[in-house]
């Protein structure tokens, strides 16, 4: 059956679906080629449906709205956050305001609050918690990473 995390069934879903699905997958350790089946049984399997994918911490959030009114930018604008390539471990987070969406933008909202990303650095950020520190260890926005393998010690930089 499948389900959504409120527990609604998607039969429609479901109906499309075979019962069971093979898998062949080659394989080629010491050079000795064998094809191995992965029968999955679909009838057994449950799908879940996130609601977001990117969230925002209260903290965060009060912070946002303080730099958003600050800065004197409407209720039109919203958080872009990025991935981009740079730093000690390879990827960096980029975070801006913007009030502009692009074709591809993929939009979440939590608490209120738009965040707004692209195709490539939603792969990264699926999951990521955006929060914000002012304690004397460091001050500023910090992204919390369940994707993140690795991190620089400055929390800057990450890979996955």
């Amino acid at each position: 059956m499948l389900t959504t995390t409120n527990g609604n069934i998607l039969p429609a879903m479901r109906a499309l679906l075979p019962e069971s699905l093979n898998l062949y997958y080659l394989c080629t350790e010491l050079n000795a080629y064998s094809v191995v089946v992965i029968t999955l049984n679909l009838s057994a399997m449950q799908a879940t449906a996130l609601e977001n994918g990117i969230f925002i911490s209260d903290k965060a959030l009060e912070r946002v709205n303080t730099l958003l009114k600050e800065e004197g930018r409407g209720a039109d604008y919203f958080v872009r956050v990025s991935v981009v390539s740079g730093g000690c471990s390879g990827l960096s987070y980029k975070m801006d305001f913007d009030n502009v969406l692009k074709p591809t933008d993929q939009i979440f909202e939590d608490k209120g609050m738009k965040l707004v990303t692209d195709m490539k650095s939603v792969l990264y950020l699926f999951n990521t918690m955006l929060d914000y520190s002012d304690g004397l260890n460091g001050k500023g926005f910090h992204f919390m990473n369940p994707n993140a393998s690795r991190t620089c010690a400055c929390g800057e930089s990450f890979s996955v």
